[in-house]
């Protein structure tokens, strides 16, 4: 399978490599990215997510995709951001399983200058247009309020009927919220 890889104006979206994870762990493995994430990832958690992501873009040809910053003089030039993408709802308890969802994680400097919010429309795009799905969900908690507010400023509508309670945590990180957009709500606002 051929590596992925997608461009924003700002943004190169693209497949994992062995050498990224010592990055991405330093970068977003901390106290404040990871708080509504259950909290810090031990050396055997990180490998885990490695082998999971690396497995999912094998199986379905997507995944969480690391996120970059193009080499353009701006904020945070060429560095890694992170990652976002399309996986699959495979939480045991999930409500949507083998369902297409998005999800986002990036470090603290890269919050609030609209980096999360790109490379999630090219995400969505790349689902809706190129891995065919018909519908996206994606999931938080209650206290995540940022998460939560990009969801609802990307079109995506409240899915009281999708939250489930997630029984490898504990309160508050257990009460699993979901939103969702479908093929045809993505277009009508992106077309």
């Amino acid at each position: 399978m051929a590596d992925f890889r997608l461009e924003t104006g700002r943004l190169v979206l693209r497949s994992w490599t062995r050498p990224d994870l010592a990055r991405f762990a330093q970068i977003t493995n901390t106290p404040v990215v990871m708080r509504w994430l259950g909290g810090l990832l031990s050396e055997e958690r990180l490998e885990q997510l490695y082998d999971a992501v690396i497995g999912c873009e094998q199986e379905h040809g997507h995944c969480f995709w690391l996120v970059e910053r193009k080499a353009d003089g701006g904020h945070l030039s060429g560095e890694l951001l992170g990652f976002c993408g399309l996986k699959r709802g495979n939480a045991p308890d999930s409500t949507f399983p083998e369902g297409f969802e998005i999800g986002w994680r990036l470090r603290e400097e890269a919050w609030g200058r609209g980096y999360a919010k790109e490379a999630a429309i090219a995400s969505l795009d790349a689902g809706f247009d190129r891995f065919g799905a018909q519908e996206i969900v994606a999931i938080t908690v209650s206290g995540n309020t940022a998460s939560w507010g990009l969801m609802e400023r990307l079109g995506m509508r409240r899915r009281t009927d999708l939250d489930y309670v997630d029984t490898r945590w504990e309160p508050p990180l257990c009460d699993t919220l979901a939103w969702s957009i479908t093929a045809g709500e993505w277009r009508v606002r992106h077309d």
